[in-house]
């Protein structure tokens, strides 16, 4: 990291201790050392035991790592880097609309039937990811299922995500697998109009569709960080929810 992005980060860790920063052995490793080592990890998808020497040990990366997780320390960090970027181009970092999509991939070989599930569309035996995105396509909210859960039916757990983290958002944009039903649903529940993005019926091959490129493309980036793809592909089976908080 740089000076400029430890002195945005190092605010939004936990304080130092075994409890409510008081108490327990001081840290003896640098913290900024640590987030590179977690950084490092996350995007190189490498296993624990093989953070190279120059890092602090993998059992204290680790158990800091786990410390900051229950201490919510990642969404303080990624809201604080998402509400910055709108800034930056002199837009409000309140989010006032949303896209929606949803991606299947499969499943590590480690992960039993009762895990995942199969996608009749696509073909696969996986995950599903349900991503909920601001127009800058930044992460609003995320769900992830077994693959054979239908995208109407993620929609509805998305946009609770979407809601419980943002009561400001009254437009979501999504494509035609979510038409119908959902529709109806998102204004009567969350007062939320849905607009669907349909391809046109003359295209051939790949067309840049409005609004929805924006979640493609924000999609088609999650596997370029490894571990976190690998995470969705063999993790805890249950629905995993990852929403910046209000």
């Amino acid at each position: 990291m740089t000076d400029g992005q430890w002195a945005l980060l190092a605010p939004l860790l936990p304080a130092a201790g075994s409890t409510g920063g008081r108490g327990g052995r001081p840290e003896k490793w640098d913290r900024r050392l640590v987030l590179d080592a977690i950084f490092s990890l996350v995007r190189g998808g490498i296993a624990w035991r093989a953070l190279p020497a120059d890092f602090p040990p993998h059992q204290t990366v680790y158990a800091l790592f786990r410390r900051w997780t229950r201490a919510r320390a990642w969404c303080r960090v990624y809201a604080a880097l998402r509400e910055r970027a709108p800034l930056a181009d002199g837009r409000s970092p309140v989010p006032t609309a949303a896209v929606i999509d949803s991606q299947t991939v499969r499943a590590a070989d480690t992960v039993p039937t009762a895990s995942s599930g199969y996608d009749g569309g696509k073909k696969i035996k996986g995950r599903k990811r349900h991503v909920a995105v601001d127009t800058g396509g930044l992460l609003l909210a995320v769900v992830v299922t077994t693959a054979s859960l239908q995208d109407r039916d993620g929609a509805f757990r998305i946009t609770a995500a979407l809601r419980e983290a943002f009561s400001t958002i009254t437009l979501v944009w999504a494509d035609a697998g979510y038409a119908g039903r959902f529709v109806r649903d998102a204004r009567k529940i969350w007062d939320l109009a849905v607009a669907i993005v349909k391809r046109p019926d003359q295209a051939k091959g790949f067309v840049l569709l409005h609004r929805r490129w924006v979640v493609e493309r924000t999609q088609s980036h999650c596997p370029q960080s490894v571990r976190l793809d690998r995470w969705q592909r063999g993790g805890d089976h249950r629905d995993q929810r990852a929403a910046a908080p209000a």
